[in-house]
């Protein structure tokens, strides 16, 4: 399956944003700009226009960064099921219908959640044999 290269370049974008931003240092970087802005701030009696262009710049920067961590989570989240997906599938003992269960509907999850929480628990119990 071929992506275009246009979406392909944004999504290493927002990953490249995602990882800088994930830094320690970048939250040093804002507390820096953030303490200084309030110094000048202050000194200037708190002018009402340098506040407006302040709280949009800071919302707008809110908006992209909660773009940027929706895709990044939403990549490795689909990486992670993949790897699972892969451990379930060479598994001869493992249910081969967990394979892309996050797909299926909220009936099944709950039966399936039930199931193994019974199952855990005639594991627990004195002489408890699996009678599945």
């Amino acid at each position: 399956m071929e992506r275009s290269a246009i979406p392909q370049r944004f999504s290493r974008a927002l990953h490249w944003v995602g990882e800088l931003t994930s830094r320690a240092s970048a939250a040093v970087v804002v507390a820096l700009v953030l303490a200084i802005f309030i110094l000048v701030s202050a000194l200037k009696d708190f002018p009402a226009k340098w506040q407006l262009v302040f709280s949009s710049v800071a919302s707008s920067i809110t908006l992209v960064m909660l773009f940027v961590i929706q895709h990044t989570q939403s990549r490795q989240q689909m990486v992670l099921q993949l790897k699972l997906d892969e451990l379930i599938r060479t598994s001869p003992n493992a249910d081969d219908l967990l394979v892309q269960l996050e797909k299926a509907e909220d009936a099944e999850l709950i039966e399936r959640e039930e199931s193994q929480v019974a199952h855990h628990e005639a594991l627990r119990e004195p002489n408890g044999d699996d009678e599945k």
